[in-house]
C-alpha cells in the first residue's frame, strides 16, 4: 500500500538538543562574523544545512564496526575490510583512501595536470575547481541544454552535452585534455543526477579520442536512485547493480565518502592504471599517510566499510529523495522559485529569480541565505557568483556565474520530517520578507574558494 506520510527508515537511538536563538541573537552573532555564515558557531545554528558533507548521523552497526577499529599503522584489518567493500563496489585495481575528498582532488591534480590543460566535466563543483586551477588548467563545464534551464522538469539535468565534449575532444585542443570528468550527482548544477546512457556515451568518447574517464562520485548512491525511478531500461535493477555498473564505464574516480559513504570522514582515490596509482600513492605518503590508512584512524575505515554497504539500500534512498521533493512542494507552495525536478541530497531555491533586483555582483544567493538565517536560525549556503563569480579586478564588478542559487543540502538520517517542516514554515516567511532583501560587498576576500572565509556587509 502506499502511503502519503514520510516515515524515517530508522529509529533515534541518540539525542542531541538542538539550538534555539532569538531573532536578535542571530543578527548579533551574524554581524560578529561579517555577515558569512560559515563563521557561525554550531551553538547558533538551530537547523543546519549548509552541507551535506560529514554531517550525517551514523547507524548503530557503524558505531559497531567502529570498536572493531584495528589501528596498526600498515596492513590493518579495518583497511583489508574496506578495501574489499570498496573493490566489490567499484571494481577499481587500486583503491587509494584519503581523509576525503578534496585530498583525493588535490592529488589527482598533482600527477594529472599540467598548466594550461583543459579538463570537461558536466559540471565542477567548488573544490575540484580550485584545485584544477590551483595546478594552472583550466576546468570547463559542458552542461546539457536543459540543465541551464533551472524550472525545467526535465529528469537528467545533469547530464554532459556530449556534442560540445566531443567538439573539444576533436579540437586542436585535444591534447590539453588528460581526462573526462563526470560529477554524480551533479551538485553544481542543482544536485541533479546523469543518466547511464549519458555516462555510457561518454565512455564511447574517451574510448573514441583515447582519454582517460573520470567520476566524482560523491552522491554515486542517490544518482543511482534516480536512474532507477527515470531510466526504462533500470527500473527493476537493484541500486547495487546500477552503481556497480556506472563504476565500471569509468578508469576511476574521487569521492568523498562524507556524503554517500555515510561517513563523518573519510575519502577514495581510484584507479585502474597502475602507474598513476604509484604516482598517487607516493604523493599520498608524503600528504595523507602510509596507503593502507591515508590520514584516516582504523576505526573510521571500519565505519566507512559498513557505511558503504548501506548507503545502497531502497528504502533509505527513497526517504532521502521524498524529504527533499517535500521541502520542494513546502517552497514551491510559498511562491520562491527553485531548481526542478528536486534534487537527492538539497533543495537549491533560484535567487536570481527570486530577488531580481539584486544584480550579480552584489550577491542575491548570500542575501537570502543570509535572511534565511535571521528568520529562522536555518542555516543554507550560497552557490552563486560569490562562490563561483570571478573576482573583478581593480574595482571592476564580479563576472557572475551561470546561476545564482541558494543551497539547503539535508545532513543524511539527521532530521525529521518535523524539522522540514519547520524550514518549509522559515521559507514562507522568507517570501513575505524577499522586498527588503538588499546586496552585499566583499571587504576581504581570500584569492580561492573566497566564501569560505570573506568578509562582508550589507549594502546599506
Amino acid at each position: 500500500m502506499d502511503f502519503e506520510t514520510i516515515i524515517e527508515p530508522f529509529k533515534i537511538k541518540s539525542v542531541e538538543s538542538l539550538p534555539i536563538t532569538t531573532s536578535d541573537q542571530r543578527k548579533e552573532y551574524l554581524e560578529r562574523e561579517y555577515w558569512n555564515v560559515f563563521g557561525l558557531k554550531s551553538q547558533e545554528v538551530t537547523i543546519d544545512l549548509l552541507t551535506d558533507s560529514g554531517t550525517g548521523s551514523m547507524s548503530s552497526e557503524q558505531w559497531a564496526a567502529i570498536m572493531r577499529g584495528d589501528e596498526a599503522y600498515a596492513g590493518s584489518h579495518s583497511w583489508q575490510r574496506f578495501h574489499e567493500v570498496v573493490s566489490e563496489l567499484t571494481g577499481y585495481k587500486h583503491i587509494i583512501p584519503t581523509h576525503q575528498g578534496r585530498a583525493s582532488e588535490k592529488i589527482l591534480a598533482t600527477i594529472t595536470l599540467k598548466e594550461g590543460d583543459i579538463i570537461p566535466s558536466n559540471s565542477h563543483f567548488d573544490t575540484t575547481r580550485a584545485n584544477f586551477e590551483f595546478a594552472n588548467a583550466i576546468p570547463v563545464d559542458l552542461l546539457c541544454e536543459e540543465g541551464l534551464d533551472l524550472l525545467s522538469p526535465s529528469p537528467f539535468k545533469g547530464n554532459i552535452d556530449l556534442e560540445k565534449l566531443e567538439e573539444l575532444l576533436k579540437s586542436e585542443d585535444s591534447d590539453k585534455v588528460p581526462f573526462v570528468l563526470m560529477t554524480i550527482t551533479n551538485n553544481t548544477g542543482g544536485g541533479q543526477p546523469v543518466s547511464m546512457e549519458n555516462l555510457k556515451k561518454v565512455r564511447e568518447l574517451c574510448t573514441k579520442y583515447n582519454k582517460m574517464f573520470l567520476l566524482d562520485a560523491c552522491r554515486f548512491a542517490e544518482n543511482a536512485w534516480f536512474v532507477s525511478q527515470r531510466e526504462e531500461k533500470y527500473k527493476n535493477v537493484e541500486i547495487r547493480e546500477i552503481t556497480k555498473e556506472a563504476f565500471r564505464l569509468a578508469d576511476g574516480c574521487t569521492i568523498s565518502l562524507k556524503k554517500d559513504g555515510f561517513g563523518n570522514i573519510g575519502g577514495i582515490l581510484a584507479f585502474n592504471d597502475d602507474e598513476l596509482a604509484e604516482a598517487a600513492r607516493n604523493l599520498l605518503i608524503l600528504t595523507e599517510g602510509f596507503p593502507t590508512y591515508g590520514g584516516l584512524a582504523g576505526r573510521d575505515l571500519d565505519a566507512l566499510a559498513q557505511g558503504l554497504k548501506e548507503i545502497t539500500d531502497r528504502n533509505y534512498l527513497e526517504y532521502r529523495a521524498r524529504s527533499i521533493s517535500y521541502l520542494a512542494e513546502k517552497a514551491k507552495n510559498a511562491g520562491i522559485p527553485i531548481v526542478q525536478p528536486a534534487g537527492g541530497h538539497a533543495l537549491y531555491i533560484d535567487a536570481k529569480n527570486f530577488v531580481p533586483d539584486i544584480p550579480s555582483h552584489q550577491y542575491p544567493g548570500h542575501s537570502v541565505a543570509c535572511e534565511i538565517y535571521l528568520i529562522g536560525g536555518v542555516r543554507a549556503v550560497e552557490l552563486g557568483t560569490l562562490a563561483f563569480g570571478v573576482a573583478g579586478k581593480n574595482g571592476q564588478p564580479d563576472t557572475p556565474a551561470t546561476h545564482e542559487l541558494v543551497r539547503l543540502a539535508a545532513p543524511r538520517r539527521t532530521y525529521t520530517q518535523s524539522h522540514f517542516d519547520y524550514v518549509g514554515e522559515v521559507l514562507e516567511k522568507l517570501s513575505d520578507t524577499k522586498d527588503k532583501l538588499k546586496g552585499y560587498e566583499i571587504l576581504e576576500q581570500p584569492k580561492q574558494l573566497r566564501h569560505f572565509t570573506a568578509k562582508l556587509k550589507p549594502i546599506s
